[in-house]
């Protein structure tokens, strides 16, 4: 049977030795996927896409930092749909990273910073 070991060299020539990459867009360098539009829609409207591709995270991850953005950066409230659509988006293209870095720490679990002026009463 000298045509198995053939076919088995034919089918790994056709299979791919790595996937193709994500096509991007020109303007903004966002994945181009579902739900790209209304990223782009909703979060250039206040800094660059650089700020989101440059960023990966937990769904989690990505909720809290709209959350941060609408009590501190003046950021609107999104309807349910496009924040689920915001999410699944960001969560599925700039998701954890293999490898990559731990989380923070929560502020209460790290050291007082011996640097930061503290209030003195007089």
């Amino acid at each position: 049977m000298k045509t198995l070991p053939l076919a088995g060299l034919a089918l790994a020539l056709l299979i791919p030795l790595h996937a193709p990459a994500a096509e991007k867009d020109p303007q903004t360098g966002l994945i181009v996927a579902e739900g790209w539009e209304t990223v782009r829609n909703n979060c250039t409207a206040c800094h660059s896409a650089g700020l989101v591709t440059q960023n990966s995270g937990s769904r989690n991850h990505w909720l809290g930092l709209i959350r941060w953005m609408q009590d501190t950066q003046n950021l609107w409230q999104f309807d349910p749909k496009t924040e689920e659509t915001i999410l699944d988006y960001l969560s599925t293209h700039y998701g954890v990273k293999e490898g990559a870095r731990r989380e923070p720490l929560p502020r209460e679990l790290m050291p007082v910073n011996p640097y930061k002026a503290e209030a003195t009463s007089s």
